[in-house]
């Protein structure tokens, strides 16, 4: 008797779960993805998507959703649940849609806010599948040199570069013969870097499935025994590398995208997670970072969503049940209150709980459980250099340039965040260096010809521009401009040392803040990256506490605030939303639609191959 209602139960769990996987409709499809279409390069055609300004005539009807921000995550919940037909509406602040992958114009140059290049985009690969069907096939991207990353470590005048190379074996190889006295070392630091990109997706499992289940496979100890991953991501970076090896310049090589978290502090398996995402190679849309919200935008608008921006949210509006039922846009001194029966917020976890919610929400204990989990980021600062001049002109390329004043960045991170105000600017001790002109070369000059650009990226402390967080964007004074232009002076002239034709041919440059980062992508403290990346935030039970759907009903979070950061990490938390808020788990479709393609292609192949052999 016994045996026969365990083989009923065993039965119709496999049949719920066959209909929950197959028999929902997939919002995803090899046959929504088209060819591209050519760019558009007309400027008030592209305004039209971009710059819809908010209205309440231009608010959807019957709305299902609405998304706070335009950021990639945001872009990539909205698109994923309109293809599943719901009817969505992204409201961005700004005047611009994109978040950190808007572009900006000033003197006939333009300039990336927050995209510098991003990997797994070779053909077939998750993140290009999952960037085809959120655009319907219409990005581009133009794979950069082999040779994408060099690392400068400037110590007290003894220069030594090191090249950093994609490729399958390449990375590794290359790595072997720079530093041929730590072979074994490299091979270690692959073989972990090549698990943890394997097996971090369980990590992501964790967000999806049941809170309790996730809980109880971890401190069972049963999580441990499916994979060493979840024992891995309670490893900090510079443990690890010592484990590895003495060498500090390879240790800074393991750990050299800086995110305003020191090694000591930072998760060994999301550094070796970064370096290991431009493993198949770096890529960059073809056309500019603001590529991606176009075409974004124009399959939100096919199934009948709008994105329109000037529609700054003031409020998350809860009932007296702690349900979330909608938001309040100001729109002059008018707030107009829009309903739907899902809120995303993508604007970050400490602008959602702190700033977006009713007081009397803030301060339940449950909201600061979940703010206890995490801390501000380190906020960052951007110099936009403009030139009239070509990049063969220059001298520069589509290489990106990490400079760095010493190899050992646990020592330079601890000295540079405390010093004082007046200290800090002429002692930046790391920039990233990047011509997003040079990237996408062959449109660059098309749309800007004669012209070439440069960002330069580093990472400083809120407080020190604290003083004029209460003044207004461009009126700040001139105190605020020359403290400012001090930082943007040594980091410019850091960049002439290495690029010394640089200097002659600028015509225009602009410093951004953490303040400007305020202004205008609403970061908290001007942190472009969120939440801090600190250790404690990727241990296994925070990775399963820290998830999409939030003590408040009908609210849920997406962006680098729910997995990681950066454009890859805020895409995936777009995707894990979706999957939360449709109670889908949308994955599973990006992958059989992935193993599909790649049969398509080897089937492909095989043929051409027959053909050629008769």
């Amino acid at each position: 008797m016994w045996l026969l209602i365990i083989w009923v139960s065993v039965l119709i769990w496999a049949a719920g779960t066959f209909w929950f996987l197959f028999k929902k409709p997939s919002p995803f499809s090899a046959s929504s993805v088209r060819p591209a279409e050519p760019l558009e390069l007309d400027q008030k055609k592209r305004d039209k998507v971009l710059k819809q300004g908010f209205t309440k005539e231009k608010i959807p009807a019957n709305l299902d959703a609405i998304i706070i921000g335009s950021g990639i995550g945001g872009m990539t919940a909205a698109a994923t649940m309109a293809k599943s037909g719901k009817k969505v509406l992204v409201l961005e602040q700004h005047d611009v849609a994109g978040g950190c992958c808007h572009t900006f114009t000033e003197k006939g140059f333009e300039f990336d806010v927050g995209l510098h290049y991003f990997g797994q985009l070779h053909e077939n690969g998750l993140l290009k599948v999952a960037m085809d069907q959120i655009s319907e096939g219409q990005l581009e991207f133009v794979e950069l040199p082999q040779h994408f990353d060099s690392i400068v470590i400037d110590d007290k005048g003894k220069r030594r570069d090191y090249p950093i190379l994609s490729g399958r074996v390449e990375m590794e190889q290359n790595l072997k013969k720079l530093f041929p006295n730590d072979v074994k070392a490299v091979e270690e630091f692959f073989k972990v870097m090549k698990l943890t990109a394997r097996k971090t997706p369980l990590m992501a499992i964790l967000k999806i499935i049941p809170q309790w289940f996730a809980l109880f496979l971890i401190k069972s100890g049963i999580a441990n025994l499916i994979s060493s991953i979840f024992r891995l991501s309670d490893f900090n970076a510079t443990e690890m590398n010592y484990k590895l090896t003495s060498n500090k310049d390879l240790h800074l090589i393991f750990s050299y995208f800086f995110y305003g978290v020191a090694p000591k502090e930072s998760s060994f398996m999301i550094n070796a997670l970064m370096l290991h995402h431009f493993k198949r190679g770096a890529y960059y849309p073809k056309g500019g970072a603001s590529e991606i919200p176009f075409h974004v935008t124009k399959v939100i608008q096919k199934y009948g969503g709008s994105v329109l921006v000037r529609a700054p949210v003031s409020r998350i509006l809860v009932d007296n049940k702690g349900t979330a039922y909608g938001v309040t846009v100001k729109k002059g001194e008018e707030h107009v209150e829009i309903r739907a029966p899902v809120i995303i917020s993508n604007c970050g976890i400490f602008n959602t709980f702190q700033k977006l919610l009713p007081t009397e929400i803030q301060t339940k204990p449950e909201i600061q459980s979940r703010l206890d989990m995490m801390r501000p980021g380190k906020a960052s600062f951007l110099l936009f250099s403009g030139f009239d001049a070509t990049q063969e002109e220059l001298g520069i390329t589509a290489t990106s340039t990490w400079l760095f004043k010493s190899n050992d960045m646990d020592g330079m991170m601890d000295d540079f965040f405390s010093m004082s105000k007046d200290e800090a600017p002429e002692n930046v001790p790391m920039v990233l260096i990047t011509f997003p002109s040079a990237k996408d070369s062959q449109t660059s000059q098309i749309r800007h010809p004669g012209k070439s650009c440069m960002t330069i990226l580093t990472m400083v402390n809120y407080e020190w521009f604290e003083d004029w967080k209460d003044t207004r964007v461009r009126k700040r004074g001139d105190d605020y401009f020359s403290y400012k232009q001090r930082f943007a002076d040594h980091i410019f002239n850091w960049a002439c040392q290495h690029f010394p034709k640089l200097k002659d041919k600028l015509v225009y440059q602009e410093a951004a803040t953490p303040l400007t980062n305020m202004h205008y992508l609403s970061c908290n403290r001007g942190a472009i990256y969120s939440a801090d990346h600190n250790l404690e935030r990727f241990y296994a039970e925070a990775m399963a506490r820290n998830r999409c759907d939030t003590p408040v009903k009908n609210l849920y979070l997406s962006g680098q605030d729910i997995f990681s950061c950066g454009i890859a990490g805020a895409l995936h938390g777009g995707l894990l939303c979706a999957s939360t808020v449709l109670n889908y788990p949308v994955y599973i479709d990006l992958y059989l639609l992935k193993k599909n393609l790649k049969w398509r292609k080897a089937k492909e192949t095989a043929k051409l191959a027959e053909k050629k052999q008769q």
